[in-house]
């Protein structure tokens, strides 16, 4: 017999989280449980507001239909909406045992606050130090200066960029102007610095400073394909749909010799455990870009390892099934 429920959840978040020039009070979602047997399984479905392009009202109505059904014993594909899909997707990888247990918890540490417990922060990495920079908040110059001093202050640290997009190409050039071109190859890569795929792609011709893909993953009619200064592929998962669909980028990226990382799009304790595992298993011996969850007030459901924030189960939260 098949049981399911959909919960719907709101943690706070800290004042500084700040998406597309809109802030951020709250992360709102939904958690998935299904039971079949003795078998059960989680997901978390969590569209990112300025990215995404359902809202959680949608992804809730689809989600509520697919579990009826679903309950009900339809045998049923997964919804188009790709959060919808993903959050499901998890819950059935898990009733059927085929999410691996394994995870990758370590996370490319996200960098702001104090430059001075930055910096401290940052030395004390072990192993393999892997951070990210949120480029394109600030005036190009102002980045660069900051990136240019992490990179000569740390000489055994790579550096992930990320501007959304953010620059024109002068801004982008501004931006490289500062940054010693001594330093640049430790710059892992720098996702989507400008408005469009070929001036990003014109920047890294000029700079030497590789780019990566993360929103034109998702556009109509992206295709994958080896272009010189492309050197990574930026996954999120809840922005891309089943995870079939992720395996299969995942697989497409690499025959093509492109790194791929899965990355968090702020998502709770328990979907950030879940991508911590598809990480592990789709990507080994990359570290993700998981490290969000300092942004929230609560965890949720699974704790992710050595946080100590208080944990929401579920009788703090709505059911809606």
């Amino acid at each position: 017999m098949r049981q399911a429920q959909l919960y719907r959840w709101q943690i706070p978040l800290d004042a500084g989280v700040v998406l597309r020039e809109r802030r951020l009070k709250t992360r709102d979602g939904l958690v998935v449980h299904l039971r079949e047997g003795e078998n059960e399984g989680w997901g978390e479905i969590t569209p990112l507001p300025g990215f995404s392009h359902e809202t959680l009202d949608e992804a809730q109505d689809v989600a509520l239909d697919w579990l009826t059904r679903w309950r009900s014993g339809e045998a049923l594909t997964l919804p188009a909406m790709p959060s919808a899909a993903f959050g499901l997707s998890c819950a059935l990888a898990e009733l059927a045992g085929e999410l691996p247990a394994a995870a990758e918890y370590r996370a490319a540490m996200l960098c702001s606050g104090d430059p001075d417990a930055l910096f401290a922060a940052l030395a004390e990495l072990p192993g393999e130090k892997v951070a990210k920079v949120k480029v394109g908040l600030y005036e190009a110059v102002r980045d660069g200066m900051v990136v240019n001093l992490l990179l000569e202050s740390l000489p055994d640290l790579q550096l992930r960029l990320d501007a959304n997009r953010a620059w024109t190409p002068l801004k982008a050039q501004q931006f490289a102007k500062y940054v010693n071109p001594a330093y640049r190859s430790r710059i892992a890569f720098l996702e989507e610095p400008c408005k469009t795929r070929e001036q990003s792609l014109a920047f890294a011709r000029e700079t030497g400073i590789a780019i990566a893909w993360d929103e034109s993953l998702r556009e109509e009619g992206f295709s994958f394909s080896a272009q010189p200064g492309v050197s990574a592929v930026v996954i999120k998962p809840m922005l891309t749909g089943s995870l079939e669909k992720v395996r299969q980028q995942v697989e497409q990226a690499k025959a093509l010799g492109l790194g791929v990382v899965i990355s968090s799009s702020i998502e709770s304790s328990l979907g950030l455990t879940q991508l911590a595992r598809i990480a592990a298993w789709l990507t080994p011996g990359t570290i993700p870009g998981l490290d969000t969850l300092h942004l929230m007030k609560a965890q949720l459901l699974r704790r992710w390892p050595q946080s100590d924030l208080p944990c929401l189960y579920t009788d703090a939260l709505e059911p809606l099934l």
